[in-house]
């Protein structure tokens, strides 16, 4: 896709609201990002999966989880265990959806989000 003026302000305005969100309370990466770039921008679901990935690298939560260590708000145990498993499964999972049909992909991750949402809505 071509990079033009309107491009450049919906991706600035998919980070803002992924940012925002994701700040605000915790979401951002698949639930703002991916369904943005796919359905705004036309990309496919590997690239969208793919550039949402790229986006979650070490500088854009850096500040955000500053905000919550300062406010004693972070337990950095658990990250770290989580990041390194993170790791792992990111690459592992990455070579498994690369080989998955894409309009397949798509109805997985739908179907997770929304199992998801069901659950944390009728949830305590």
């Amino acid at each position: 896709m071509k990079m033009s003026v309107s491009v450049v302000i919906i991706l600035i305005v998919i980070g803002l609201v992924a940012g925002t969100f994701s700040g605000l309370i915790g979401i951002g990466g698949a639930i703002i990002i991916i369904p943005s770039l796919v359905f705004l921008l036309g990309m496919d679901q590997y690239s969208a999966q793919g550039t949402s990935l790229a986006t979650m690298l070490l500088p854009i939560g850096l500040l955000a989880a500053l905000n919550y260590y300062k406010a004693g708000e972070l337990n950095i145990k658990y990250a770290m265990i989580i990041a390194g498993a993170f790791i792992v499964g990111g690459y592992l999972g990455s070579k498994v959806a690369l080989q998955i049909p894409e309009a397949v992909l798509r109805k997985v991750f739908a179907g997770i989000l929304v199992l998801i949402a069901v659950k944390m809505f009728l949830g305590k």
